[in-house]
């Protein structure tokens, strides 16, 4: 209901075929993109507070979203495309080179922190790595300067060029992803309680971290290359769930892939709304209504201790 056109039945009127059109090529692909997109960060979120035992933890702070896009940078560099290409095969290549970049970024921060034993070192890890390879990103938009409109749009976040192709890439991907997490549910939930414990009841730390990291960093970096740098929506969306639904890990990584989904799609309507009939960046809305429900947070927090 929410765009420039309004809302009107696509349902016996003289402009049938034009409301259709807006219906369904243009506003269906893009509200479940958002939300597809949105459910994709969420679980990112959840795998890697899980996983690294941090609440704070967001695929973000390890540097996958500047891996990622620097890999968009990088493909659109090599392409010569923009965000507006509707071919599959395209989408297919961007999430791709996403991943890639997001999977390196991660790798490299795990690195320098010398495991995920250390959650000081790891964030600082992951700091260094999204500020060194952000500058790689501005470098290589340097060197080429016909992506850098394209690049404005990853790095704002928008969901406005999202089609069915992006759907048909970002739905297989969820469904991937979603069945990662929930098999490695059960060793999150003995991690919860120690590496030492978790080893004692028959958790190979190593493998579950290599599946994790690897769905973790797929999640985002297919978000990331279809929608773009949209913060704070996979750290919000695990701590909204936590508050309300105690339980197991494997229901708090399927509810907060939901929440996500949810949180961003309501983001995404709220932004076409709030300067009618321009549209705000979808990624400038959640990045301050997130930084002031973490505020509220911390100042509850503060104020029951």
């Amino acid at each position: 209901m929410a765009g420039s056109t309004g809302w009107s039945v696509p349902f016996g009127a003289e402009h049938d075929a034009l409301a259709r059109q807006i219906l369904w090529d243009i506003r269906a692909p893009r509200g479940l993109g958002a939300w597809l997109a949105g459910a994709l960060l969420g679980l990112a979120g959840a795998v890697a507070q899980g996983l690294f035992r941090n609440p704070l933890a967001d695929p973000y702070l390890l540097g996958s979203s500047s891996g990622a896009a620097l890999g968009v940078a990088a493909c659109l560099a090599a392409l010569g495309v923009g965000p507006a290409a509707t071919g599959w095969a395209v989408r297919l290549g961007l999430t791709g080179a996403a991943f890639a970049g997001s999977v390196l970024a991660v790798l490299l921060t795990l690195t320098l922190a010398r495991g995920v034993q250390h959650t000081l070192r790891l964030l600082l890890a992951g700091v260094v790595v999204g500020v060194v390879l952000g500058a790689c990103s501005a470098l290589t938009m340097l060197l080429v300067p016909d992506i850098m409109r394209a690049m404005q749009a990853f790095m704002l976040g928008t969901t406005g060029f999202l089609g069915w192709s992006a759907v048909q890439v970002m739905a297989p991907v969820c469904a991937l992803t979603l069945c990662v997490a929930w098999g490695g549910a059960r060793a999150l939930d003995a991690l919860s309680l120690g590496d030492a414990t978790a080893r004692s009841l028959g958790v190979r730390m190593g493998a579950v971290r290599v599946w994790l990291v690897g769905a973790m960093a797929l999640a985002t970096g297919t978000a990331v290359a279809q929608a773009g740098l949209i913060s704070f929506v996979g750290l919000v969306a695990p701590h909204l769930v936590r508050g309300r639904v105690p339980g197991t890990q494997g229901a708090v990584l399927m509810l907060s892939a939901l929440a996500g989904g949810l949180l961003l799609l309501a983001a995404d309507t709220v932004a076409r709304l709030v300067i009618a009939p321009q549209e705000l960046p979808v990624g400038v809305l959640t990045a301050v209504l997130g930084g002031i429900y973490l505020l509220w947070r911390m100042h509850r927090m503060e104020a029951s201790a």
